[in-house]
């Protein structure tokens, strides 16, 4: 199955999941989606995630999705820039989401990274998503 939009996929699936409650979502592997989810750990919006190998050398991720008191972490999750809309930004362009509570996601020349290490590496770039 060929998607065109394979991140705004991963991300509709993690938000579709967490409205229902899920443990954990599954989804094709790449290393561009693996880098998005490596920023979602670290910033602590996700438990963690790995990689699965299922039937025909194929991988998939199995995502841990994150609940507090019962609530999901991630309360919007969106996508900014799409396939046939893409949105730059330099550094000191970039506006803090949700008074600082959120992140913006970007792919910059220093790999994929928040807005916060972004900012820290002086480096702006394609917004990806939004999270908070």
């Amino acid at each position: 199955m060929s998607l065109s939009d394979p991140l705004g996929d991963m991300l509709a699936r993690i938000k579709n999941g967490q409205l229902r409650k899920k443990e954990s979502v599954l989804m094709p592997a790449s290393r561009f989606r693996a880098n998005v989810l490596d920023v979602l750990h670290r910033e602590g919006y996700i438990r963690g995630f790995k990689k699965v190998e299922i039937e025909n050398n194929k991988n998939e991720f199995k995502i841990e999705l994150k609940y507090v008191e019962g609530e999901p972490v991630i309360k919007n999750i969106s996508r900014v820039s799409t396939p046939g809309r893409r949105v730059y930004s330099k550094i000191k362009d970039l506006q803090r989401n949700f008074d600082g509570l959120g992140i913006s996601i970007l792919s910059t020349s220093k790999g994929v990274l928040s807005d916060n290490e972004a900012r820290t590496e002086k480096v702006g770039g394609e917004i990806l998503c939004k999270v908070f």
